[in-house]
């Protein structure tokens, strides 16, 4: 069995005898049959292959693959954007009039997708905190509940999930959990070693790493046996009548039916595929991951140490630092390092925070994270400007918070550059 590090190079496509080393980009919509009875075995889906680019493509699951290695995982595809992704992860299982049980310090896109247009949709969510009690974590089950949902490191909240915890709970209820890796990336943590059924990832940030190419993934640990809870998920253990009356979890077993009805479904009618040429992109970025990863989570501690030394700053979060709330079930869940984001408040408030960010010169600012490059946010002066003091606080965003993700640059000269522009405040 191959390290990590190799799989990131050399996982998921491995060429024949003269054929492309790097994975070929199959810039096609169509691929063409001899005759319809070929075609007609693909869309029963009694034989692999390709028809149609919005389902599938063959650079696509070339990446995917390498994707579920990495994870652990026995399937997996790739989507448009990591906000598809953990909308094709739910919607997969739970329908309307179903009810999905989620962290509440997940990422505020993915929030506003459960919030507001899922449950436009009739899906119900209940948010509980990461830190709620397994009694609190029980009691937030319903009948209809279908999944659990969590990050393994929340962004901007940097919480850090038990996933034992959360696994051990939707288990106990017979649904699957759900883990957005995207922050920890498999390289620092693989949810499946510790329970969770489902992992997605907005590919678009440590995965890709340069960004030039938004993306999302999914990968199935197949592990979670659907048969035995046949009368919660009908969707995988009932007739599909629009694909010939196929059980996908018959048909596939454990191991493929989540990630085939996801496609044969979803994307089918959805169509969020990602681009050939963005997953090309996306498998370059994965080829360095292992490398660039270590960098980011070395430079995300120096900053974070400077920053809690800081006499200006009033608060950092960064579970790397001893004494930080989520210190410890990080060491659990990730003791060779967490990610390259650090969020620190200024003293002085909002005015104090937008002087800093006016002075930086290494770090630029975006609404990006995880990038090669270090970049920071002020979300009170952009994400989040619409709302008042009052409200950044009441939902954790703190007029004074910037969100600084550290690059793979020189570590001195981050804290150089933050140096200078803490002394412009």
């Amino acid at each position: 069995m191959a390290k990590i590090n190799t799989k990131c190079v050399q996982g998921g496509y491995t060429p024949g005898n003269g054929e492309p080393r790097q994975i070929p980009i199959i810039q096609s919509t169509t691929f063409k049959y001899s005759t319809s009875e070929d075609m007609g075995k693909l869309f029963d889906l009694e034989a692999e292959g390709y028809f149609y680019t919005r389902l599938q493509n063959p650079t696509n699951d070339y990446v995917a693959a390498k994707i579920a290695e990495l994870e652990g995982g026995t399937a997996a595809m790739l989507t448009s954007s990591g906000q598809a992704a953990n909308f094709y992860a739910t919607f997969n299982i739970a329908n309307a009039g179903d009810h999905i049980v989620a962290s509440n310090s997940i990422y505020g896109g993915t929030f506003n997708l459960f919030n507001v247009t899922m449950r436009k949709m009739g899906i119900d969510f209940t948010f509980v905190s990461p830190d709620c009690t397994e009694e609190e974590l029980n009691a937030a089950f319903k009948e209809n509940t279908k999944a659990v949902f969590g990050e393994t490191i929340a962004n901007p909240a940097l919480t850090v999930l038990d996933i034992e915890k959360f696994a051990k709970a939707a288990h106990a209820h017979g649904v699957p959990l759900i883990v957005d890796n995207t922050f920890a990336t498999p390289i620092n943590c693989r949810p499946f070693e510790w329970g969770a059924d489902i992992v997605t990832h907005s590919t678009t940030k440590y995965m890709d790493g340069h960004g030039c190419g938004v993306g999302g993934c999914i990968v199935d640990a197949g592990n979670f046996d659907w048969m035995a809870h046949a009368d919660k998920f009908p969707g995988l253990c009932t007739p599909d009548d629009s694909y010939h009356g196929i059980t996908y979890a018959e048909r596939f077993g454990k191991e493929g039916a989540f990630i085939t009805k996801c496609t044969a479904q979803l994307m089918r009618d959805l169509g969020s595929i990602q681009s050939p040429q963005n997953a090309f992109y996306l498998n370059l970025g994965l080829e360095s991951l292992h490398v660039r990863v270590k960098r980011h989570c070395e430079n995300g501690q120096a900053v974070a140490e400077f920053l809690s030394k800081h006499p200006k700053v009033e608060y950092v979060n960064y579970c790397g630092l001893p004494g930080d709330k989520y210190y410890d079930v990080a060491q659990k869940y990730l003791p060779n390092g967490s990610c390259g984001v650090v969020s620190f408040g200024i003293k002085g408030g909002r005015t104090a925070a937008e002087k800093f960010m006016k002075n930086l010169k290494v770090a630029a600012i975006e609404t990006h994270v995880a990038d090669a490059r270090t970049c920071c946010l002020h979300p009170a002066s952009a994400t989040h400007r619409q709302l008042t003091d009052e409200e950044l606080t009441a939902c954790g965003v703190l007029p004074n918070l910037v969100r600084y993700s550290c690059g793979i640059e020189d570590a001195e000269d981050l804290i150089a550059d933050m140096a200078q522009a803490f002394d412009q405040v």
